[in-house]
């Protein structure tokens, strides 16, 4: 029989948490089927064709959307927040990152390239990936509007206006926080994201995350999916992991950092 244990968690015998975990077990196989039936829709959706001639700054030089394939028929694109006046790239982003330099790899094998993008100038995002210790692709957006057109990359203008982005308009920025969506911490955590990266709320705010996809066929391009804000969650390798376990997320404000700001 199960009983409150004094940290504030019921214990039981192992047949008590044999019979908890089949029927967690149920649950859990309906969630994957959703995932499955999520994913299939994600596929569905209808391919939008890309005339519009974007241009990269990469380590080969300047490079066009149909460049990043290289050579593959996918391309997934994360929206790295590195903006031009950042000195650091965004400590978010930086965690999700902290996963690609192993898929990018596997995906690679499996028609699929994996490319960071970012408007800050080439040079800068180097420096940052050297710093990390990463080597996946990276390229810069500063030459063309990519970022602007895919909803992760504002003007000061814009935001004064209000940006759309996650597929909905946010209020005009007054306020230092405006803007500010999710989960509402204890202490808000944008300010010290911002100092992070060397600028303050608006300018950092004035770059979001995202993720989005594209497929070439018969040499054109198409933009297949993007997501944004919390639908990039699925990307962030250390989640799955806390979401099994024991104490879950356990969040009460941003606790992560660069994974070379930690110290001992």
């Amino acid at each position: 029989m199960s009983e409150q244990h004094k940290p504030g968690h019921l214990t039981g015998t192992r047949a008590d948490w044999l019979q908890a975990r089949r029927e967690l077990l149920e649950a859990e196989k309906d969630y994957t089927r959703r995932g499955d039936e999520l994913a299939r829709w994600r596929q569905e959706l209808p391919w939008v064709r890309v005339d519009k001639p974007y241009a990269f700054d990469g380590e080969q030089g300047r490079l066009a959307l149909a460049d990043l394939f290289q050579g593959r028929s996918q391309l997934m694109v994360y929206h790295f927040m590195f903006g031009p006046d950042y000195k650091a790239g965004c400590p978010s982003c930086s965690a999700i990152a902290d996963g690609f330099n192993g898929v990018v790899t596997h995906l690679a094998h499996h028609d699929v390239s994996l490319v960071a993008v970012s408007r800050a100038p080439l040079a800068k995002l180097l420096a940052y990936r050297a710093r990390m210790g990463w080597s996946f692709p990276w390229v810069s957006s500063a030459p063309s509007d990519f970022n602007a057109d895919f909803s992760v990359g504002f003007s000061e203008a814009q935001q004064q206006k209000g940006i759309d982005y996650n597929f909905r308009q946010e209020p005009p920025m007054r306020g230092t926080l405006a803007g500010q969506q999710g989960q509402t911490w204890e202490s808000d955590p944008t300010a010290m994201m911002a100092a992070s990266t060397g600028t303050d709320v608006p300018t950092y705010t004035r770059e979001r995350p995202g993720v989005s996809s594209f497929v070439m066929e018969d040499g054109v391009v198409y933009h297949s999916y993007s997501a944004y804000a919390r639908g990039v969650d699925g990307i962030w390798s250390m989640y799955p992991w806390l979401d099994r376990a024991p104490k879950g997320r356990n969040e009460t404000g941003v606790w992560w950092r660069r994974h070379d700001e930690y110290g001992a």
